[in-house]
């Protein structure tokens, strides 16, 4: 099986250095990029093939994935698909917003496309990856995608429709979560604490608290109830944020990440 990345980027880079660690071999992976400075730079770096053209590149791949920022897939893949007709491989994008309708208007009819949305946690194989699939896509073939994916962190199937929501809480939600480490380890600096250390505590406790959801089944709030004692000072805390509006704010960044992705899909978005 042999695999095309269209793009070299940072999301690029640290799919294919998972694939690598995870045991696929660099001769297998094809790179391009608009340069061909960063597919080189790349494929020294992992033993993988650097295309001089997407062309080359689709030519020799099975599957292709397109790792261009969503507003490039319009200028590059009318161009592109001819190519994508003679060899018809599996289409696998992590473009964001872009649908499954709006990738079949742009690629030949009948070819297989897998929608998928990782995170930037993938450069430490800790993404959350969604993906969603068109109708042609077989069971096989939705397993290569997900043993591709599953190198850089877990991965979830979502219907489309809800595909949208996922990109919110599944990608763009890693920025809140930095927002929130950085802001409580300004306040620890403010009281005193050197801001490394205290970046350090805030990761490790944000950490064991995920792992405290994710291992326990219990829901946040039932736990929120196990840390506040009566008359203590982490009720103080909790009572504070949301007299200051934290869950509005998250619940408003919410709304706007997803009326933005919702504008991105639109095929008449501005460039």
């Amino acid at each position: 099986m042999k695999f095309g990345f269209i793009g070299a980027g940072n999301m690029v880079s640290a799919i294919v250095k998972g694939m690598i660690a995870a045991g696929y071999c660099g001769k297998d992976l094809y790179l391009s990029s608009k340069s061909f400075i960063s597919a080189k730079k790349l494929a020294e770096d992992c033993h993988a093939n650097a295309c001089q053209s997407s062309t080359a590149l689709i030519a020799a791949s099975d599957i292709v994935v397109l790792g261009v920022k969503p507003h490039v897939l319009a200028q590059i893949l009318p161009d592109l698909k001819q190519d994508f007709a003679e060899k018809m491989p599996l289409v696998v994008s992590i473009a964001a917003g872009k649908t499954l309708d709006h990738l079949e208007d742009l690629l030949p009819k009948g070819i297989p496309i897998v929608r998928v949305m990782p995170n930037i946690n993938a450069k430490i194989g800790a993404s959350a990856t969604g993906i969603c699939c068109n109708a042609v896509v077989t069971d096989a073939q939705k397993q290569l995608v997900k043993d591709i994916f599953s190198t850089i962190g877990t991965v979830h199937e979502i219907e489309e429709t809800l595909f949208s929501v996922f990109s919110v809480i599944g990608g763009a939600s890693v920025a809140f979560a930095y927002l929130y480490m950085d802001a409580l380890a300004r306040a620890a600096l403010k009281a005193g604490m050197p801001k490394k250390q205290a970046l350090a505590i805030t990761a490790e406790t944000v950490k064991g608290s995920a792992a405290m959801i994710l291992e326990s089944g219990e829901q946040p709030w039932p736990l929120i109830d196990q840390v506040c004692s009566p008359g203590g000072t982490t009720i103080e805390g909790v009572t504070t944020l949301q007299a200051e509006g934290f869950e509005a704010a998250i619940t408003a960044a919410f709304d706007a990440v997803l009326e933005k992705d919702h504008k991105i899909g639109k095929p008449s978005f501005p460039l």
